[in-house]
C-alpha cells in the first residue's frame, strides 16, 4: 500500500507537468492534426495544380508523395520540439544516413533529378526526334532515371538523365518544320535560269514542300570547274528522311528529263 505522502509526491509531479509541460503538450497535439488536415488540402491542390499545368502523369503522383511525406516529417520534429522532447541524437543520427546514402547513390540521385526536371522543364517530349550522346531517333520513354530512344536504324538506346540535362540536346523536331538543304554543281556551259526553273518546278509538284517559309535558290560556289547551285526548301521535320530521299528522287529525274547534263554522267 501506498502511504499518503507518496501518493501527494505523484500527484504534485503530475501537477508541475501539467502546469510546465501541458501548454506545449496541448498546442502541438493540436499543431500535429491541424497541420495532417492542411497537408491533405495540400495533397489535394497540388494534385488538381499539377494536372492543370500538364505536368507528366507518371511525374505526379511522385512529386505529390516526396512532398507530402517531406512536409509530414517536418510536422512531427516541430511538435516534437514543441512538446520538449530532445532531437539532438535523433538529428545526428539522421544526418549521418543521409550523409551515407548520399555517397552511395550520388549517381542514381543525379539521374533522378535530371529526369524530375525534364519531365517539368520539357525540353524534349516522347515522340520528339532528338539528337544525343551521338545517337540520333526517336523519344519513346521518359522515366524517372532514363530516356528510351529508338534509333532510325531500329535500335533501343538508353540513356541516363544526368547525361540528357548536363550536355547539348538536339530537338531536331520540336518546331514541327526544318529546312532542306540540297547543293548540287553544274558546269558553266548550262543555264543558271534553267536550273532555277526546273528546281522551282519540282518543289511546285513535290508536295510536301511547305509554302511558307519562302524556298531560296542561288548560286552557292564558284569554281574552276563549274558552279554550285543551293536550294534551301522548309518540310515537315517528322518523316524528315523520307522526305529528303524522294526530294531528290524527283529532282534529279527532273533535271535529267530537262536536258541539264550532271556531273558523272556519260556524254
Amino acid at each position: 500500500m501506498l502511504d499518503t505522502e507518496t501518493v501527494t509526491r505523484f500527484y504534485d509531479k503530475i501537477y508541475d507537468w501539467l502546469i510546465d509541460r501541458g501548454p506545449a503538450f496541448i498546442l502541438g497535439v493540436s499543431l500535429l492534426f491541424i497541420g495532417l488536415w492542411l497537408i491533405k488540402l495540400f495533397s489535394r491542390w497540388s494534385n488538381s495544380a499539377m494536372t492543370k499545368r500538364a505536368v507528366n502523369p507518371s511525374l505526379t503522383p511522385f512529386l505529390t508523395s516526396l512532398i507530402i511525406i517531406a512536409l509530414r516529417i517536418v510536422l512531427v520534429l516541430s511538435v516534437m520540439q514543441i512538446i520538449g522532447i530532445q532531437l539532438t541524437f535523433l538529428t545526428v543520427l539522421v544526418g549521418g544516413i543521409g550523409v551515407a546514402a548520399g555517397l552511395a547513390l550520388s549517381g542514381t540521385l543525379q539521374n533522378f533529378a535530371s529526369g524530375v526536371l525534364i519531365l517539368l522543364l520539357k525540353p524534349f517530349v516522347v515522340g520528339d526526334n532528338i539528337i544525343a550522346q551521338g545517337q540520333e531517333g526517336t523519344v519513346k520513354s521518359i522515366q524517372i532515371f532514363y530516356t528510351i530512344v529508338r534509333t532510325f536504324d531500329n535500335r533501343s538506346v538508353v540513356i541516363p538523365n544526368s547525361k540528357l540535362s548536363n550536355e547539348v540536346i538536339i530537338n531536331i523536331s520540336k518546331e514541327g518544320v526544318r529546312r532542306l538543304d540540297i547543293e548540287i554543281k553544274f558546269s558553266y556551259g548550262i543555264d543558271f535560269d534553267q536550273i532555277v526553273q526546273i528546281f522551282n518546278k519540282t518543289v511546285d509538284d513535290f508536295k510536301r514542300c511547305l509554302k511558307t517559309p519562302e524556298r531560296r535558290i542561288g548560286v552557292s560556289t564558284l569554281e574552276d570547274s563549274g558552279y554550285k547551285v543551293a536550294m534551301n526548301i522548309w518540310v515537315k521535320a517528322h518523316g524528315f528522311m523520307d522526305t529528303k530521299l524522294s526530294f531528290q528522287q524527283q529532282l534529279m529525274e527532273n533535271l535529267k528529263n530537262g536536258g541539264v547534263k550532271l556531273p558523272g554522267m556519260p556524254d
